[in-house]
C-alpha cells in the first residue's frame, strides 16, 4: 500500500510539473523555446566545428546559455521545491514507520536454469556528451537500443555477422548526427523523426527541413531473410544510411 502511496505521488508530481512548464511557457515565459532552440543550434553547429577555435567558442556559449536558460525557469526551482520536500515527507514517514531488517536463514532454492538471468555486453552506453561508433575489428553484433545527448553516433555493420531475421537499431538523440554503414546484401527500413536536419537513405535524399518524420524501406524488406530495422529520433542533427 505504501509502494503504491509513493508511485502514485511521483506520478502526481511528475504531472503537475509538466502543467507547470506549460503555464509558465505559454504565459510567463514566451521565449523560453526560442532561448533553448537558439542554445541547441549553438551546441550542434559548436559541436560540427569544434577543432576551431570559433567551434569550442560556439559550443560552450551554447551549454551556458542552456543550463542559464534551465536553472531561470520557474518549473525548475518548483521542481527543486517540490523534490525536497518529497524527501522531507519520506524522512519523516520513516521515522513514524521505521524498516525492521529481520535476517533469513532459510537453505537458498536451488537454481533453475529456466529462470537464469545471463547480463550481456552491450555495443553502446548511453552518454550525455562524446561520439560513439563500433569497433574497427571483428565483433559480435548485438540490436542497439540507446540514448544520447550531444555527440555523433556510427553505426557500421562491414564487420560483424547479422544474424537473420529482423535487426533493431533504436536511437534517441538530442544534438549530433548518426551514420549507419549496411552491407549490401541486407534489406533496411527506417523511421526517422527529427526537429532540424536531413536525412540520406541510400538513393533517398531529404534536404535540411524542420519538424520532419520519415519512414521508408527497400522494396524487398518484407521478404528478406535478413533486414534490418533502424528507429531514429533526435533534436537536431543529420542521418545518413549508406551500403558498403
Amino acid at each position: 500500500m505504501l509502494n503504491k502511496f509513493e508511485k502514485d505521488s511521483f506520478s502526481w508530481l511528475v504531472l503537475i510539473g509538466i502543467l507547470v512548464l506549460l503555464v509558465e511557457v505559454t504565459f510567463f515565459n514566451q521565449g523560453l523555446i526560442f532561448s533553448l532552440f537558439v542554445s541547441g543550434a549553438m551546441i550542434y553547429f559548436g559541436r560540427k566545428l569544434y577543432r576551431r577555435t570559433t567551434g569550442k567558442i560556439l559550443f560552450w556559449l551554447g551549454a551556458f546559455s542552456l543550463v542559464s536558460s534551465v536553472i531561470g525557469m520557474m518549473t525548475f526551482r518548483l521542481f527543486l521545491l517540490a523534490i525536497l520536500i518529497y524527501f522531507i515527507m519520506q524522512f519523516a514517514q520513516s521515522k513514524k514507520k521505521p524498516e525492521v531488517i529481520r535476517p533469513s536463514f532459510e537453505e537458498p532454492a536451488p537454481i533453475s536454469s529456466e529462470t537464469t538471468m545471463i547480463e550481456q555486453s552491450s555495443l553502446f552506453k548511453n552518454s550525455l556528451f562524446g561520439n560513439q561508433s563500433t569497433p574497427q575489428h571483428v565483433y559480435e553484433w548485438d540490436d542497439v537500443n540507446i540514448m544520447t545527448g550531444v555527440g555523433d553516433t556510427v553505426i557500421d555493420l562491414s564487420n560483424t555477422v547479422l544474424p537473420n531475421g529482423e535487426t533493431v537499431i533504436f536511437i534517441r538523440n538530442i544534438v549530433g548526427n548518426i551514420k549507419i554503414f549496411i552491407p549490401y546484401d541486407t534489406e533496411v527500413s527506417l523511421r526517422h523523426s527529427a526537429l532540424a536536419g536531413s536525412a540520406q537513405v541510400l538513393d533517398y535524399q531529404k534536404s535540411r527541413s524542420f519538424n520532419q518524420m520519415l519512414a521508408v524501406k527497400t522494396p524487398g524488406y518484407d521478404q528478406a531473410e535478413q533486414r534490418i530495422k533502424i528507429l531514429t529520433s533526435m533534436m537536431i542533427g543529420d542521418i545518413e544510411v549508406k551500403r558498403l
